[in-house]
């Protein structure tokens, strides 16, 4: 089993930026990969970025040269985001994979509004 705590949303100005955690417990050593999805209302869920645990990172194209997707040694995960603009309004949610089961956390809110 693993727990995911995602924690860091919340208000950000057009342009600015926020950095988004994942806390990862439990059977850590059993992820392969941590990705972050968002869901804005009346949208679907989409992945945003993703990293192994090796390190190699993939984005969407909507956050390529945006955001930033990092992972630790404990398998707690980052995403650095800069220059946010109304469209990156969402909930996030982090995901681990491990062998045939998928974890998620409950999302952290992300406002970008002036």
């Amino acid at each position: 089993q693993v727990q995911l705590v995602e924690s860091g949303g919340g208000l950000a100005q057009p342009g600015g930026s926020l950095k988004l955690s994942c806390a990862a417990s439990g059977s850590i050593f059993t992820i392969n990969a941590m990705n972050w999805y968002r869901q804005a209302p009346g949208k679907e869920r989409e992945l945003v970025a993703r990293v192994t645990s090796y390190g190699r990172a993939e984005y969407a194209e909507s956050v390529k040269g945006r955001f930033t997707i990092s992972i630790d040694s404990t398998r707690n995960t980052y995403l650095r985001m800069y220059s946010l603009n109304a469209e990156d309004a969402a909930t996030y949610y982090c995901n681990a994979e491990t062998e045939g089961v998928i974890y998620w956390g409950k999302g952290t809110l992300v406002t970008v509004s002036s």
